[in-house]
């Protein structure tokens, strides 16, 4: 038998409420629900005598599939990320805010690899052939588009299978077989959904392009993740020089890659030395200025942690942070105060990590915690110390994954101190010397 009742779907982001109302309590937009009947079938007796078994098999009898054949870019950076280079059908989601750098990489991506098709509902065709033009890139291999219908680009793609296609961005396509606008949720689904189906029986590598609000657009390609095979996600100051290429999701290789380029007028520059890089500018030794070892992916990276401390002319003290949580800024700067007798309370606290950086791992809280001591002593540590270390809230300090490899990129860049916890003590070399502490009390002590 079958029941029917009244439903009110919105039809920029999917919502459903049972009851109309003039805005969407979900995406906050006006005069988009729509009404529709929902028809649900019931049953006296569920059965299951008509569908067929499934067809089981023991891992031990198995066969191992062939390795992944992958299409290298060229660009280490980039196929570092990639875990190697681009899985033939393979679907890739490439997200970030906009002007971050998007259709800049897609288009030196499309130019290494030939044959490459790039449908464009952002940009017209002279636009785009403006870009290639300015960034100095042989667009003659490139096949470019304006056409949005997800439909007639994949029957484009199962005629002529080409072996990568380029979608920018997913925001602008369209299914004529889904109802809502362009840029919605019902829209989005069902144009990944048609890509990943022709992706996998083409073997074409498709790259959708998806921009990302700082308010966490309910229609943006967040809700994708769990679609695609890849996931990528550029990172930085979109004023700023440098851009971290991070993986978040791959099927075909390492999660939690990074790949560091630079943005220039020819384009992005893939930077084979983060650390030299990031400490390149670097001056004279202040008070302040900490040198820390953050492990991007596999890879070990110097960055420098600046604080400055200065008394406040309010009656409340003011905590910012640039590249570094705040959360964890009140943290340390209340257990810096209880565990060593720093008096904070009447200054101002600023944290910046040059060159743009995220310092999101605890190894980065002994260099914040000695920042600030060195800013509030205004006492200069010098320009050849590394500290890490995780700050508990005793004050106690605690060791960090992949030591070796840390002290190992702090020796290679001619550092020669490093504070850090060691569970033992580190073998003496004659280029550094790695000292061990315990607690705060111990590291103040040493500043």
């Amino acid at each position: 038998m079958k029941s029917s009742k009244s439903i009110f779907t919105c039809s920029k982001c999917d919502s459903q409420s049972p009851k109309w109302m003039g805005q969407c309590s979900t995406c906050g937009a006006w005069g988009t629900l729509s009404e529709s009947l929902q028809t649900k079938q019931t049953h006296a007796l569920a059965t299951h005598a008509s569908y067929p078994t499934a067809t089981m098999h023991r891992g031990n009898t198995t066969k191992a599939e062939a390795p992944l054949t992958r299409t290298s870019t060229t660009i280490s950076e980039l196929d570092r990320v990639f875990g190697g280079g681009i899985v033939p059908g393979s679907l890739t989601l490439l997200g970030g805010e906009p002007g971050i750098g998007k259709s800049t990489l897609s288009g030196q991506i499309a130019a290494l690899i030939p044959n490459t098709y790039y449908f464009s509902g952002e940009e017209s065709i002279a636009q785009i052939s403006m870009r290639v033009a300015r960034l100095g890139i042989k667009a003659n291999t490139i096949a470019l588009s304006n056409e949005t219908t997800v439909e007639t680009i994949c029957a484009t793609i199962k005629k002529d299978t080409p072996p990568l296609v380029i979608i920018d961005s997913v925001q602008t396509m369209y299914s004529a077989e889904a109802d809502g606008e362009a840029g919605g949720t019902t829209q989005i689904r069902a144009t990944t959904t048609k890509l990943l189906e022709v992706a996998k029986s083409t073997n074409t590598a498709i790259i959708i392009i998806g921009h990302v609000t700082k308010e966490g657009n309910v229609a943006g390609p967040r809700t994708l993740e769990h679609m695609v095979d890849t996931v990528l996600y550029f990172e930085g100051d979109r004023y700023g020089q440098f851009r971290m290429l991070r993986s978040v999701k791959n099927r075909f290789g390492a999660t939690d890659e990074v790949g560091m380029f630079e943005m220039t007028e020819q384009g992005l520059k893939e930077v084979t030395n983060p650390s030299a890089a990031l400490l390149e500018e670097r001056g004279a030794a202040m008070p302040g200025s900490v040198v820390t070892a953050l492990m991007e992916g596999t890879r070990p990276i110097l960055v420098e942690i600046q604080a400055l401390v200065n008394k406040t002319v309010f009656g409340y003290p003011v905590r910012k942070a640039s590249g570094f949580d705040l959360n964890r800024l009140h943290v340390l700067t209340a257990v810096l105060q209880k565990r060593t007798g720093i008096d904070l309370s009447q200054y101002d606290i600023h944290i910046n990590v040059v060159g743009g950086v995220q310092a999101r791992e605890p190894a980065a809280d002994l260099a914040v915690c000695f920042a600030i001591a060195s800013s509030f002593r205004d006492s200069a540590i010098g320009n050849d110390l590394v500290v890490f270390g995780e700050v508990g809230l005793g004050g106690e300090v605690r060791t960090v994954s992949h030591t070796e490899k840390r002290i190992k990129e702090a020796a290679a860049l001619g550092m020669k101190r490093v504070i850090t916890r060691m569970k033992q003590p580190y073998p003496t070399q004659k280029n550094i010397s790695v000292i061990s502490v315990e607690t705060l009390q111990e590291l103040t002590k040493k500043g």
